[in-house]
């Protein structure tokens, strides 16, 4: 192994201790810019404004539990896997579901051939009505039976109409065994990559016994980067803006704008120094990437915002 010699040891050591106070001063600039080291002077001027952020997504990620009470008959999926829209993530014993819907089926048939019945039957009685009401209206038939007929045909009408609502019961009920069944199933919404899965073969699950399965939406990254209230003033939407790391070990960088701005103050929550942390006061900023970025779902960042075009810098 090669040694050092002393003056470069010192050269190098003295490098990384600038490096070391000039991020020190960067980040605790971002927080209280009024009471920032001497060292945040520099990067302060260099930037319209500095924050600190996370990555996330519209909406966060998606919490998936099962709409029924029963037991986990299937677990179709594992994490790390990549879903479609609409591709079972688990099943329950579907076994009484689909009994019900096999019972509503054949009440439906029985009462659309009831209905078919009562049709052949009216038909004929109105024929049986016309003829004999014909017949004594010209002298050669009895107008007794004529009503009698009538009567006969009134009365299948009536029997149709309650046949009608008995089918139209009959398909309300399969309706509702059918959507029973599907709610035996958990399918994904979008498509999604699996991130979390806390479902067993046979176990008892039910809507409130918590989330089953956690998905990650395929869309793109935002970062909500935490503005102090002395910064609001210089950032606005479209404003580009440099994210990176907020260990920045290998000083890789993405490029962003600004999304919009929020309307409500609130805690510092990403702030290391606890002191600052219970003082400060800021805007949630959100940030969307130019290009896709790599940088994970929770990650804490670094925003850099830029000053504007003709601005003054060092």
């Amino acid at each position: 192994m090669t040694s050092l010699a002393p003056h470069s040891l010192h050269r190098r050591a003295l490098r990384f201790g600038i490096l070391a106070l000039g991020v020190a001063g960067l980040l605790g600039g971002c927080s209280q810019p009024g009471d920032a080291p001497v060292g945040a002077a520099a990067p302060a001027a260099r930037y319209a404004a500095v924050a600190r952020g996370r990555i996330d997504i519209e909406g966060g990620l998606l919490a998936l539990s099962m709409p029924r009470e029963g037991v986990l008959a299937t677990v179709a999926v594992h994490e790390g896997d990549r879903v479609k829209r609409g591709e079972l993530l688990a099943a329950l014993d579907a076994h009484p579901a689909q009994l019900a819907v096999d019972a509503a089926q054949a009440q439906l048939e029985q009462a659309q051939a009831q209905l078919k019945l009562l049709g052949v039957k009216q038909q004929a009685a109105r024929q049986r009505a016309q003829r004999l009401a014909a017949a004594a209206a010209a002298g050669a038939g009895d107008g007794q039976s004529a009503d009698d007929a009538r009567e006969a045909a009134a009365q299948l009408d009536a029997e149709q109409l309650a046949a009608n609502a008995a089918q139209d019961m009959a398909e309300q009920k399969l309706r509702e065994a059918r959507y029973e069944l599907q709610q035996r199933s958990l399918r994904a919404p979008f498509d999604a990559q699996v991130v979390h899965v806390a479902a067993q073969p046979g176990a008892s699950v039910s809507p409130g016994s918590g989330a089953l399965f956690t998905l990650l939406p395929d869309k793109p990254r935002i970062v909500r980067a935490e503005l102090n209230d002395s910064f609001v003033g210089a950032v606005h939407p479209g404003m580009p803006a440099e994210v990176s790391a907020d260990s920045d070990r290998d000083g890789s960088h993405w490029a962003a704008h600004v999304l919009r701005i929020g309307q409500v103050y609130g805690p510092a929550t990403l702030e290391n120094d606890p002191q600052v942390r219970a003082n400060a006061r800021t805007v949630e900023c959100v940030l969307t990437f130019d290009q896709p970025s790599s940088l994970r779902i929770g990650q804490r960042v670094v925003v850099r915002f830029d000053k504007p075009a003709g601005a003054a810098k060092d």
